[in-house]
């Protein structure tokens, strides 16, 4: 038995057991202790050495005379890290006392545990698909595992859930497609088929596959225009499994895009392919629907006042800045997109755990009632505090490190135009997680939040760890530089030589433990220099100070509805015009296709659906 058999047995485990045991009220934490087995399991293959080496799984079989097996590379390594990691985040946050609190309100802690528990499961054997077969599977078995996490909290989070599937269902065709046509060209589903026949292929060929392909994977990647569903279905699930969602669940698709277009079809031949009566390539082309995808959800997240569809927008326009990264097809660009990856799903997780924490005490996500929880919730603060320093990419946390991979990247390779879209996007990004921190925590605390205290350990705990790893990682980027270099070995990429601190270049060094030394060492002298006076008045903190004057907490000084309402009367009129119809058809189309999906599931009973499948199988292999 390989190690690969001992991590998904150990993953099928989780999920029997936290199936069968939904009413256990320990659940959680047997959850908790499974996921980390995982994780250690995970750690010690790592450690019998990455430089290219695969471990194959024990166990294949066949489904009509076509082989399915699993193996694990470097990158599949990787992205199984930061899902095993993202979970285990989300079930010990879930296990203690927040599921407590949302079993009390009816919900079904249980049901959490075992929907993440699958969706872990899901994802692993989609990582370790070694052929295209089972990539399918894989793909599919992950789509409708995150319907299930979307779907439980019910209510609202239903009809958000159709509105995905119908998104799903249209990518798997185009993926399903995709497949046929390479079954017909090379006779197998085998990797290392396509890739031998792939220098070969004409140019309509390689641009059918392409598109087919990226619209496929591109939609649970939640790519525009494919990405109307995903804010809202992640902001509907409960809070602990929207952190899982929003730190990896997307990148599945990123991982499937890695695979057959980039690793497979090759990058070189997008490159090599001209769109007519432009100056673009086909790699160009998706690496300004990458920039797009930047830019606009980061300054639809502006918009919001939910504090979990801000995060969740965010989460679409982080996903521009790793795949733009990696297409540059550099050391840099692949090595930052990658790190991205890991990066965003650290800080992201955090900031959704401190606003589920917030949830918890307050009881809403509504920015425009929270304000002053700083001293109330202190720790739930410093990890906001750091997730957004991280999403928004200034040192010392992680985020810095990957973005300024990406922009060296961009400007050495000559791409200016896409470089400065990304510097729009991480503008945008600033100015709306600074609404975030500011209306949840800063400014003036509500009378009805007076008496608010911290969340219990079995919520601080899981948060203040990822905190940590975003800074530490931040630090020392190093650590997961080692990673990203064996990942790009794995996809045929050169390695990005570095060192613990960053890394050392003729055209522009990094090195973070310096960066953060000289940063912590201003920051010392500014508290020496606050500290030493003894000129300051203490304002409490249902008062405020402005304007040289105090203000009593009569006054409702508090600035948090229509935030940033200069900026939008600029870019409103744009925003309110051709985007916002166009979206609201697209919304509208979606949600007419998502109920006539509901109504016939409803209608017709489920062994119906599965003949069908059947039969069509049949005749898509035997006919």
């Amino acid at each position: 038995m390989s190690m690969l058999d001992t991590l998904l047995l150990i993953s099928l485990l989780t999920v029997l057991l936290t199936g069968l045991g939904q009413r256990v009220t320990f659940i959680g934490w047997i959850a908790t202790l499974l996921l980390t087995a995982q994780l250690l399991t995970l750690l010690l293959m790592g450690k019998l050495g990455y430089g290219g080496e695969i471990i194959d799984a024990s166990f294949g079989f066949s489904i009509l005379g076509q082989p399915l097996n699993w193996r694990y590379d470097a990158l599949s390594w990787f992205f199984a890290l930061i899902t095993i990691g993202s979970a285990l985040a989300g079930s010990a946050f879930a296990a203690g006392a927040w599921g407590d609190q949302y079993r009390k309100e009816g919900g079904n802690p249980g049901l959490l545990q075992f929907s993440i528990a699958l969706n872990v499961l899901a994802m692993l054997l989609l990582l370790g698909s070694g052929d295209l077969l089972s990539l399918f599977i894989g793909w599919e078995l992950v789509s409708w595992a995150s319907l299930l996490l979307m779907v439980i909290a019910g209510g609202r989070a239903s009809e958000f859930g159709m509105r995905y599937i119908v998104y799903a269902t249209a990518g798997a065709m185009a993926v399903l497609a995709g497949l046929a046509i390479i079954f017909q060209l090379t006779g197998s589903f085998a990797y290392d088929d396509l890739a031998a026949v792939a220098p070969a292929l004409n140019t309509l060929q390689i641009v059918t596959l392409t598109l087919l392909f990226f619209f496929g994977f591109g939609i649970k990647m939640g790519l525009l225009p494919f990405h109307l569903w995903q804010a809202d279905a992640y902001a509907e699930t409960p809070g602990p499994g929207t952190a899982f969602l929003g730190a990896i669940s997307s990148r599945m698709g990123l991982y499937a895009i890695l695979v057959v277009i980039i690793q497979l079809i090759g990058l070189v031949r997008l490159i090599e392919i001209e769109i007519p009566y432009s100056f673009l390539s086909l790699r160009d082309l998706l690496m300004w629907v990458a920039a797009i995808s930047i830019i606009i959800p980061t300054f639809i997240a502006l918009r919001q006042s939910d504090a979990r569809r801000l995060l969740a927008w965010h989460g679409i326009g982080q996903g521009g800045y790793m795949l733009i990264g990696l297409l540059v097809l550099d050391p840099y660009g692949s090595a930052g997109g990658l790190m991205h990856v890991f990066n965003h799903a650290t800080y992201q997780a955090a900031l959704f755990l401190s606003v589920s924490a917030v949830i918890y005490r307050t009881r809403t996500s509504d920015l425009n009632r929270l304000g002053g929880l700083v001293t109330r919730m202190p720790l739930s603060f410093l990890v906001m505090l750091i997730g957004i320093i991280g999403l928004a990419g200034i040192p010392p946390m992680n985020g810095f490190v990957s973005k300024w991979l990406v922009y060296r990247s961009l400007i050495i390779e000559g791409m200016p135009l896409l470089f400065v879209a990304s510097v729009i996007g991480t503008l945008g990004t600033i100015l709306s997680v600074y609404k975030l921190i500011h209306n949840t925590f800063l400014g003036q605390l509500r009378l009805e939040h007076e008496h608010i205290r911290e969340v219990p350990l079995s919520m601080t705990i899981p948060m203040l760890v990822l905190s940590a790893i975003v800074f530490i990682t931040g630090f020392m980027p190093g650590l997961v530089l080692d990673w990203v270099g064996s990942a790009q070995v794995a996809l045929g990429m050169p390695q990005l030589a570095h060192t613990l601190g960053g890394v050392e270049s003729t055209q522009g060094s990094l090195d973070m433990i310096w960066v953060c030394s000289v940063l912590f060492g201003g920051f010392a002298v500014g508290a020496l220099l606050f500290y030493s006076g003894n000129k300051a008045k203490r304002v409490h903190q249902l008062d405020n100070y402005a304007g040289g004057h105090f203000l009593t907490a009569d006054v409702r000084y508090h600035y948090s509805d229509n935030f940033y309402a200069g900026l939008m009367h600029h870019i409103g009129s744009w925003y309110r015009g051709s985007f916002l119809w166009l979206e609201s058809s697209l919304i509208s189309v979606v949600s007419s296709l998502s109920g006539g999906a509901q109504l016939l599931y409803n209608s017709f009973h489920p062994a119906l659906y599965l003949l069908m499948a059947i039969t069509l199988s049949l005749y898509f292999f035997i006919g």
